[in-house]
């Protein structure tokens, strides 16, 4: 791996991840929060309704060390629907070196889903580790599950500034890192709530109809500064800052 930006170099993805501290800068009243996505060169964030194929295996590999670096994961109905997301950080050794740094255990995985319309056979609920928290409107009861879960309720639909304040106040989450999907990332930036964004943009082309990194209209276009460009492969991996 390259680094194209800010200084040419070559590097790893460890190297890389292991300077991000983004729980040392969380808000008084929220987490600090970044996102991550892949996309095709045509703008895709999905094949055949999926994002894990568009990136390669350096793309998992960030996609991983972003993980082991935050308190919180979070995403949205329809990328665990898609996804169907298991336990966030597998490798014990991970979680070992995560409470060595002073984070938790296990991220906290953060659900948004407005109807309570949840695949509880994903593994992120069967397999007995980590924790799991939900954001919903819903009344509706959810089943038991091995993993360990809580339900925040909403009854006017989820306020995500009002999730992210809870996130901080109440379970003490400094940062959270959002895997999408592109709704809730429009939801996010709609609400100022996104400090940074982490977005690899893949060498392929996809074309069809598919969704890109962010649906949904912004108040104002959201102005971001360029941190840093790396590559491996022709595969780029950018991160970007809100600029202030």
């Amino acid at each position: 791996m390259r680094v194209l930006y800010p200084e040419p170099s070559e590097t790893t993805v460890e190297q890389q991840v292991s300077g991000l501290e983004p729980s040392e800068h969380p808000l008084a009243d929220r987490p600090f929060v970044a996102v991550n996505f892949a996309m095709t060169l045509d703008g895709r964030a999905t094949i055949n309704g999926r994002s894990g194929p568009i990136g390669s295996a350096v793309d998992s590999q960030m996609l991983h060390g972003l993980r082991s670096r935050f308190d919180a994961v979070m995403i949205g109905a329809g990328t665990l629907r898609a996804e169907r997301y298991g336990r966030i950080i597998r490798d014990p050794q991970v979680r070992a070196r995560r409470e060595r740094l002073g984070l938790p255990h296990d991220p906290l995985a953060v659900i948004v889903s407005g109807r309570l319309d949840i695949p509880w056979d994903a593994p992120i609920f069967t397999d007995g580790g980590g924790r799991v928290l939900i954001f919903t409107r819903s009344d509706s009861e959810p089943p038991e599950t091995a993993t360990s879960m809580r339900i925040v309720r909403q009854a006017d639909g989820v306020d995500l500034s009002d999730a992210m304040r809870h996130l901080r106040v109440e379970r003490g989450v400094r940062s959270v890192l959002c895997e999408g999907g592109s709704i809730l990332h429009a939801q996010l930036q709609a609400a100022g709530l996104v400090d940074e964004v982490f977005l690899t943009i893949a060498p392929k082309l996809s074309g069809g109809p598919a969704l890109s990194i962010l649906e949904g209209e912004l108040p104002q276009v959201a102005e971001l500064e360029l941190v840093w460009v790396l590559e491996s492969e022709g595969e780029i991996f950018t991160r970007y800052r809100r600029r202030v």
